[in-house]
Order: C-alpha cells, then sequence, then structure tokens
C-alpha cells in the first residue's frame, strides 16, 4: 500500500500543486491543500478504474477541499497580500492567462482548467461534475467570451 501510495504521489504531486496554488494563492496554503488531498487518497477506500480516473478524482478533490478552504470566515476577513513575506520571498510564476483563467466564476473556473490544462474533453467534465455535457460546453464558452473580453481590455 505504501509503495504505490508513494508511486501515486510521486506522480500527481505537481499537478495537484499548481491547481491547489492558483485557488490559495500562496506556496504554504497550497502545500497544505495537496497534503490534504493526499491524505484523503490514503484514506480512501475507492477503487480507481484507470490511471486517469485517479487523476480526475485528486483533481476534483483538490479543487473541492480549496473551494471549502476559501469559503472559511476567517480566510474572508484576512488579506493574504499582508502574509506575502511569510512565504520567504519565494515565488511560483504563474502566466497572465492562468490568472485570468483563476478569476473567472467557480463553475467556469474548473471547467476550463481541466479542459485546457489536464486535457480533459466535455463529456469527461462532464462525468467528473456530475453536470450535463451540454452545461459543461455552455460554461466553456461562455469562459471563452469573458477571457477574450478580458484579453482585449488588456491589450493582448
Amino acid at each position: 500500500m505504501e509503495q504505490e501510495f508513494t508511486k501515486v504521489y510521486e506522480a500527481y504531486v505537481d499537478d495537484i500543486f499548481r491547481l491547489c496554488f492558483s485557488f490559495m494563492k500562496n506556496t504554504m496554503d497550497a502545500e497544505d491543500a495537496v497534503q490534504e488531498t493526499f491524505l484523503k487518497y490514503f484514506h480512501s477506500e475507492k477503487k480507481f478504474e484507470s490511471p486517469e480516473h485517479l487523476k480526475a478524482w485528486l483533481i476534483v478533490t483538490a479543487s473541492n477541499h480549496c473551494k471549502d478552504l476559501l469559503k472559511q470566515w476567517w480566510r474572508k476577513r484576512k488579506n493574504l497580500d499582508d502574509y506575502e513575506e511569510t512565504v520567504g520571498g519565494e515565488t511560483v510564476e504563474t502566466d497572465g492567462i492562468m490568472e485570468l483563467v483563476m478569476g473567472l466564476p467557480e463553475k467556469y473556473k474548473t471547467a476550463v482548467y481541466l479542459y485546457y490544462y489536464e486535457g480533459y474533453d466535455s463529456r469527461e467534465i462532464a462525468r467528473l461534475l456530475h453536470k450535463p455535457d451540454s452545461t459543461i460546453r455552455t460554461y466553456l464558452q461562455k469562459a471563452r467570451k469573458i477571457l477574450k473580453q478580458e484579453l482585449v481590455e488588456q491589450g493582448r
């Protein structure tokens, strides 16, 4: 069991960290969210059909955990920019497009991330998010429209 866990951890930790960082906007909280995600996997007795199914489960679990953290009352009262120095000068580079994607409304953000950054098609995303395929396609279409508008406004 430990060898299997280590193998899964090493295979997906970077992807899950990038996802968590995109939600949490700082390294320490992202690392905590990654740890919680893999703890949930370790204690889960779920059987996965394939490596893709496992990766999708980890992505959805991490995404949901980050969303839950962001809803907590104390996080709403703190400005994370005030804690920039606690990271020790360490920064994680993100491109401007990823920042725009993470600024989308929740329902669009997850669909766009899974589609463009993780390579899932709309049917797979619909299955993961328990939504109709047509809803996911609509989310992607509306998100593209929002992103295009923001890029035009920024002069890109």
